[in-house]
């Protein structure tokens, strides 16, 4: 199954906010219709939902999904927290959360089109997994460097997770982002149930 390129806010009525796939929210009406509903999904279509918010909030395919899942069945830990990690020491996530893109889907466009660096080095892989101690920046060029400091510039004045930190203008007037450790899964910033994610996959993995 190919990425999601729908309407934006048809899936966040239905799976509520989705941060990652767009900065809209969904209206209090829908809110409260979600939830009159609840009592009357069946177990199977909770954990599809929860499993379609992960991967839409993400960016993600269904292979994606099903193959970051298998990842963390073999990790040791909780199967869920370290799937969350993984999710969100992407690449694109990381820019997203850094604020030097607006949505997941933009980030994931600013490291296609080659505007980002990792440690120095151009890195072209959306799925690029960061480590602690990576430093992110815009690559050394006027269009990039202009991209990049617009995103930060109208991102909401939000506090970063401990993981990451952000110095706007430290190096020729460019922004820096750094990973300082792994994630704290309080950080992941989705109403999300992971635990469910893995039941609905379980027969798959």
């Amino acid at each position: 199954m190919s990425r999601y390129r729908g309407p934006r806010f048809k899936k966040i009525r239905r799976l509520g906010a989705l941060p990652g796939l767009t900065s809209k929210r969904p209206t209090v009406g829908s809110e409260l219709r979600n939830q009159s509903r609840s009592s009357k999904r069946s177990q199977y279509r909770i954990r599809l939902e929860e499993k379609q918010k992960l991967r839409f909030h993400y960016g993600l395919t269904e292979r994606q999904l099903l193959k970051y899942v298998r990842i963390a069945g073999k990790a040791k830990g909780s199967t869920g927290q370290v799937l969350l990690q993984l999710l969100e020491m992407r690449l694109d996530n990381i820019l997203f959360r850094l604020g030097m893109a607006s949505t997941i889907p933009q980030a994931r466009q600013l490291v296609n089109h080659r505007h980002v660096l990792v440690n120095g080095r151009i890195v072209d892989i959306p799925s690029y997994r960061c480590k602690p101690q990576d430093i992110i920046t815009a690559k050394d060029e006027q269009k990039s460097i202009t991209l990049i400091q617009n995103s930060i510039e109208s991102a909401p004045r939000e506090e970063l997770p401990n993981h990451l930190s952000l110095n706007p203008f430290q190096y020729k007037g460019l922004a820096l982002g750094y990973v300082n450790q792994i994630i704290d899964s309080k950080w992941v910033g989705l109403k999300i149930n992971e635990l469910l994610v893995v039941e609905y996959y379980s027969r798959q993995t």
